[in-house]
């Protein structure tokens, strides 16, 4: 997969935009970060992944999924780009964007 595969996939969620975050390409939602890339270690940061699920990816997966140090405090883990299939990449950033949605106000 390559980032414009990316790019393609996410494209079938509505709203969201081609944006940058910390200087690398990203996908955001309504202003809010869905995906970015990290070229520098060729994978994607998907974020709204709790640790034990993480953890679970990285033992069933760890030619696709993995993590650095840096992401360990938080709900993220990173999917290698050239690794990673469509459905798995699609079900993470469905999920995202979800939890980006805006909640509706419950009238009681």
């Amino acid at each position: 997969m390559t980032w414009d595969d990316v790019v393609t996939l996410a494209s079938s969620l509505p709203g969201v935009t081609v944006s940058t975050s910390y200087g690398t390409p990203a996908l955001k939602l309504r202003g809010k970060l869905l995906t970015r890339f990290r070229p520098d270690i060729d994978s994607l940061v998907l974020l709204d992944v709790p640790n034990d699920e993480r953890d679970m990816l990285i033992a069933a997966e760890p030619a696709i999924f993995h993590t650095l140090p840096h992401y360990e405090d938080y709900p993220a883990i990173l999917a290698r780009l050239a690794t990673i299939d469509a459905p798995t990449l699609l079900s993470l950033l469905t999920r995202r964007a979800g939890n980006l949605a805006p909640k509706r106000r419950q009238i009681t």
